[in-house]
């Protein structure tokens, strides 16, 4: 395959194997170090986020909370956040408020799950999304309701931060990467928040992923790293 240097000031056409994809190469024109992508982005507003469920079907469940911070030019900006608690249509089982502290009392009097996501979408604007796991759980939430709800809504990109770990601690079989691991494996600090509350996971998720941008040499835009696409709420 072909791509073109992602340098403005050059016109470089690369060749390389479909498998150098994550892997850094150099351009032998103007000597750029970039890691090799099929498309290149300019965007450097991203938002981390967490959600925390009644239970794992998208179908099926609510999201009753959910957490954010806002991570721009390759630098976390934690005093810059979103969140809220949302009130599903069901009663929250006892195995949840055990595992996320997160109570019916809590909810009681907050508002729905698809007004809260019409505030969020408002407050992250244009940026791409980044959450742990978000491929397989998180998007499809967000997709979710935007489809039981009938809400108008826009594409967005967005980032599983499982890839991002996967291009520092490789991917042989074994290797996990859930979000203790990677807590672990950086020896970040315990957060002071509750693990599992989407407060807590957010804490540990922004500061893995400034250190994992950092220690990977990701440019602002976090090119290299692969995306996916969710929804949105248009607002």
């Amino acid at each position: 395959m072909k791509i073109q240097c992602p340098s403005p000031t050059c016109d470089q056409s690369i060749s390389g194997p479909k498998s150098a994809l994550g892997q850094r190469v150099r351009c032998s024109r103007c000597d750029r170090s970039f890691i090799w992508a099929d498309r290149f982005y300019s965007g450097e507003s991203f938002i981390i986020y967490d959600l925390e469920t009644t239970g794992l079907s998208p179908q099926n469940d609510e999201f009753i909370q959910i957490a954010a911070v806002k991570f721009n030019s390759g630098c976390l900006c934690p005093t810059d956040s979103f969140f809220s608690f949302a009130r599903p249509r069901r009663r929250i089982s006892s195995f949840i408020e055990s595992y996320t502290g997160i109570e019916n009392r809590d909810v009681t009097d907050s508002p729905r799950p698809e007004q809260v996501l019409c505030d969020f979408a408002a407050w992250s604007d244009d940026a791409t999304l980044i959450a742990h796991n978000a491929k397989r759980f998180d998007s499809k939430f967000l997709e979710a309701t935007c489809q039981r709800h009938g809400l108008p809504s826009r594409e967005v990109d967005a980032i599983d931060s499982i890839g991002i770990s996967k291009m520092l601690f490789g991917k042989t079989r074994g290797t996990g990467h859930s979000l203790d691991h990677v807590k672990n494996r950086l020896r970040l600090q315990e957060t002071t928040l509750r693990r599992h509350d989407a407060r807590g996971d957010v804490d540990i998720l922004g500061r893995a992923i400034q250190v994992m941008h950092q220690r990977l040499e990701l440019d602002n835009a976090f090119n290299g790293v692969p995306r996916h696409t969710t929804r949105l709420p248009i607002v």
